[in-house]
């Protein structure tokens, strides 16, 4: 199973989960078959490259993204892709990789979007 964390930078697990998804300039892939830890530079049109980090993700095989929150929108690209989310990371990368595997963490639906990002989700459906 391949988990994703947003990232600030390019630590591996020390690092630490970046607060906006889409604007983080990583990604952290885990592994968690093979431990195997990989750093993804964040290449969406959020940082002026083109696609969406949840086509990134897919690309990569990801089969779950864990963050702190996400929006609406986000949620259902994600959804759309067969990518589970789970919520409420924070910490290093290792932390939410306990979390997560504790079952701490929030299993995401569209009802739990961030709301840090309803206003821009209704001006942007």
């Amino acid at each position: 199973m391949k988990i994703c964390i947003p990232t600030i930078g390019d630590k591996g697990l020390d690092d630490f989960v970046g607060e906006h998804f889409g604007r983080v300039p990583t990604y952290t892939i885990i592994n968690l078959d093979t431990d195997e830890v990989k750093v993804v530079p964040n290449v969406s049109h959020h940082m002026g490259g083109h696609g969406d980090p949840p086509e990134i993700m897919a690309k990569e095989g990801v089969d779950v993204l864990v963050c702190n929150g996400l929006g609406r929108r986000a949620i259902s690209a994600f959804d759309g892709y067969g990518i589970a989310i789970y919520i409420g990371a924070s910490g290093t990368v290792r932390d939410a990789i306990t979390a997560f595997k504790h079952g701490k963490l929030q299993k995401a639906s569209i009802s739990d979007s961030c709301g840090k990002h309803a206003f821009r989700d209704r001006h942007h459906l």
